[in-house]
């Protein structure tokens, strides 16, 4: 098992700047890879960022909407993943959740572990 819990929503000028923190305990947490979902409402949860599981090299994925605005990175030794979220935008707000798995896919239905979700809110 592995629990995930995500911080550092709010509320932001669009233009500006969030960095979303998951901290994770349970199973190893550099075996897993580490993902970033959002779900606005009335929407279905879709795919923003993932980073694959830590060794030489790791891969990182984005989404288009958020390529270039958006950096996912880890920190294996404070069991942590980070989502850095600059130039926001009000189409950004959602609920933002943390995921693991051990594969890096882009589809939320195929991960294990999920976070319980922060609110993040983009006013225009």
């Amino acid at each position: 098992q592995v629990q995930l819990v995500e911080s550092g929503g709010g509320l932001v000028q669009a233009g500006g700047s969030l960095r979303l923190s998951c901290a994770a305990s349970g199973r190893t947490f550099g075996h897993f890879a580490m993902g970033w979902f959002r779900q606005a409402p009335g929407k279905e949860r879709e795919f923003v960022a993932a980073i694959s599981w830590s060794g030489i090299d790791f891969n990182t994925n984005y989404a288009d909407s958020v390529k270039g605005r958006f950096i996912i990175s880890r920190d294996d030794a404070k069991n942590t993943v980070y989502l850095l979220m600059n130039r926001l935008e009000p189409e950004d707000t959602a609920v933002y959740y943390c995921a693991a798995n051990q594969n890096m896919v882009l589809v939320a239905t195929f991960w294990d572990y999920w976070g319980q979700g922060t609110q993040v809110t983009v006013s225009s």
